[in-house]
């Protein structure tokens, strides 16, 4: 009876965790689960010690001021795992607390596979040695990641992109994308994020009368949270693809949401605003030309990416408008999202890294 510790912090990672362990269970029916995760990964069998939404901060400011409750959660996940003593241990993106269960775990002897490795090519490089010690296999989703990691001698296995396993799943069941008169607001995961964010979107829609609005409502959030901004709301929960598909265009809080709209074919205006303190610092730290997952695999300026001061309702309205209205731009932006797709390719990378783990775990049980 093999046992599997899964760690994801956040929605997405919650997502691609619950798809991996959904592939595990079909593979070795008797296989356990244990770990950090959301109601995903949850409702797909994995008994949670800390539920990732108690997980859910963003920025170098906010960040320091939890430390006290990251900290008391890493303990408690170190003592887990070496009382339950797991056959492997999958960390699922989310670096800054991956990184020392990686360290732990490895000097417990216990196989650590990481699967949506961390974004050490935008910063902290340095956690390119922690990678060669700690991490017995890596499983890459980003195209230009292989030659990245192949560089820096890392065996690295590119398991292709779960956002487009999903979605190309979701497309098949899908007779109709064209969109409608709706703008889709995704405003984020996080309070924090949400808090900021949707205010702006809402502000700017006031603008567009003429089409309606639907918000992504995220897990954890009930719905007098979002009517608190405006009451009359339309909350979509737990089914982006749909409320994608029902829209003309989107306006997006920066992540794995900028990647998934884009794959739906969706127009969409990236926005992100956080701490300014948190901004400046992470300026200092992160030498990105881009934000959004879009415009960093294609490697230019695919989508208009609104950033910490320019994210306001009036540059927010001038962005919309020019989705909405300038077809020019509408194909400019759909042609280099058949290109997305074609860099990315088509695979199941949940499938893969089930099989990778199964079989390193076997070989040690055996």
């Amino acid at each position: 009876m093999a046992k599997y510790y899964i760690i994801s912090g956040e929605t997405s990672g919650d997502n691609h965790a619950s798809r991996v362990l959904n592939e595990i269970k079909k593979i070795d029916l008797s296989a356990q689960f244990r770990g950090m995760g959301g109601d995903q990964s949850k409702a797909a069998g994995q008994h949670l010690i800390i539920h990732q939404k108690e997980m859910a901060i963003m920025g170098f400011v906010e960040i320091l001021t939890s430390l006290r409750k990251i900290s008391r959660n890493l303990r408690k996940v170190k003592k887990d795992i070496a009382h339950w003593q797991p056959d492997a241990v999958l960390l699922v993106d989310y670096p800054g607390f991956n990184f020392k269960i990686a360290k732990f775990a490895h000097n417990l002897s216990i196989p650590v596979h990481y699967y949506i490795a961390p974004k050490v090519w935008a910063w902290k490089e340095s956690r390119i040695h922690q990678i060669k010690k700690y991490v017995n296999e890596l499983y890459i989703i980003l195209p230009f990641e292989k030659e990245y990691f192949s560089n820096h001698q890392i065996a690295a296995k590119y398991v292709g992109n779960p956002s487009k396993e999903t979605v190309d799943e979701y497309l098949k069941t899908l007779q109709n994308n064209t969109g409608t008169k709706k703008i889709s607001l995704l405003p984020g995961s996080r309070k924090q994020e949400i808090n900021t964010a949707l205010p702006i979107m809402l502000e700017a829609m006031k603008n567009f009368t003429d089409y309606e609005l639907i918000v992504a409502q995220a897990p954890g959030f009930d719905d007098t949270f979002y009517h608190a901004f405006s009451p009359k709301l339309t909350l979509i929960k737990n089914d982006m693809y749909r409320l994608l598909a029902e829209s003309s265009a989107a306006l997006v809080t920066s992540g794995t949401a900028t990647l998934e709209t884009a794959l739906m074919n969706v127009p969409q205006v990236v926005c992100y605003k956080m701490n300014a303190l948190s901004y400046r610092i992470g300026k200092m730290i992160v030498k990105l030309k881009y934000i959004s997952l879009v415009n960093l695999i294609l490697d230019k300026s695919c989508v208009t990416e609104l950033i910490q001061g320019d994210f306001n309702s009036k540059r927010v309205t001038e962005e919309l408008q020019k989705l909405l209205y300038n077809q020019d731009t509408t194909n400019r932006i759909k042609t280099d999202y058949a290109t997305l797709h074609q860099k990315i390719g088509s695979s199941h990378p949940s499938k893969e890294v089930a099989q990778s783990i199964t079989a390193a775990v076997e070989c040690i049980t055996n």
